[in-house]
């Protein structure tokens, strides 16, 4: 029997804090070791769709047609140049998404349904992209989720952004998604250089135990550039730090996955 995908959401109601970076870059190094994902794009600025080289005159059928019933998941995914990568991608659409959801009794519910639709066995690994806000399309993400990855930036008032996104998972939890867990958080932006930012690791790793992936993401100029040439990092520059990083990333949440299902 074919086993369901596990779907991580990528959440910071923070802006710039690397999510859609760590989105694009854990999905490709995901795909490099031999797994099969698919990134729902849930950001109506559509970043992840733009930064795996989807043209915003192609995406014909996206998310927004997904929750609002229009489409499933498998008319709405689009193959990209990574292997073994697919997305469905983000339209401006979205923005007003909420607003024609929002009387609906499974207005929460609508990308949970549209997930447990995909045919068993497409993908093992489901990334969903999040707007930075917590708004229903964040809640829509977290109820289909099993779990939450929270990008979080090495500077000053990272913790305190950091325990509003926690209740929110409580909340959804509490109400929507009872297995739903903090799959990790992992540090971005790091400049060893800065003080400051050695300050915020010790402080998070402190508050947040093993939670805290122990890979680090550097602050790195290729990573940065990647997007504008419509690719991830991994297949711009390989070798530069932020590559690697986000390759160790993924080992470690492969780990972590197989102890859950383990436990």
């Amino acid at each position: 029997m074919l086993s369901a995908p596990r779907i991580i959401t990528i959440a910071n109601q923070k802006g710039g804090v690397g999510k859609t970076t760590t989105a694009i870059n854990l999905a490709t190094a995901l795909a490099a070791i031999g797994e099969r994902v698919l990134i729902v794009d849930l950001d109506p600025q559509g970043n992840a769709s733009t930064g795996l080289g989807i043209d915003r005159h192609d995406r014909l059928t996206s998310a927004y047609e997904v929750l609002t019933g229009e489409a499933s998941i498998e008319e709405a995914a689009m193959r990209t140049a990574v292997p073994q990568l697919a997305i469905v991608p983000s339209t401006l659409d979205l923005l007003g998404v909420e607003m024609e959801i929002a009387g609906a009794s499974d207005r929460a519910l609508r990308l949970r349904k549209a997930l447990r639709d995909t045919r068993p066995g497409a993908y093992s690994y489901i990334l969903v992209d999040c707007p930075p806000s917590l708004n229903l399309l964040t809640i829509n993400a977290m109820a289909a989720a099993d779990s939450v990855l929270v990008p979080l930036q090495c500077e000053f008032f990272a913790l305190e952004g950091l325990s509003q996104l926690l209740e929110t998972v409580e909340q959804v939890r509490a109400g929507i998604n009872p297995g739903l867990d903090i799959q990790g958080i992992v540090l971005t932006m790091y400049d060893g250089r800065n003080n400051l930012a050695n300050q915020v690791v010790d402080d998070v790793r402190e508050h947040m135990g093993d939670k805290v992936y122990q890979t680090v993401i550097p602050r790195n100029v290729r990573v940065s550039e990647a997007p504008s040439y419509g690719k991830p990092a991994i297949l711009y520059d390989l070798k530069c730090a932020g590559s690697q990083a986000y390759l160790q990333l993924a080992s470690e949440v492969i780990r972590r996955e197989r102890r859950l299902r383990a436990a």
